[in-house]
């Protein structure tokens, strides 16, 4: 069942944040395209693009803004069933 989530505008201000950044991760702007894609549509995050959000949520020299992203896309990801 699709999730009713999709990115803010706050949030896809900062995702275009991190793809514009020169210093980005190859992971964080991963992340913040995911964020972007879900901007106004119902997509999920895909399991390799939450395990990148996970570990920049983690991280302590990720940007605020990747982390907005990060947190955005691993809300839109399907949880399975236990």
């Amino acid at each position: 069942m699709a999730k009713s989530e999709s990115t803010s505008k706050k949030v896809a201000s900062s995702a275009s944040k991190v793809l514009r950044s020169k210093t980005a991760t190859k992971a964080e702007k991963s992340v913040a395209a995911s964020a972007l894609t879900q901007k106004g549509s119902t997509e999920q995050t895909s399991k390799k693009v939450a395990a990148e959000a996970s570990k920049i949520l983690r991280s302590k020299t990720a940007s605020k803004d990747a982390k907005s992203a990060a947190a955005s896309a691993l809300t839109q990801k399907t949880k399975k069933k236990a």
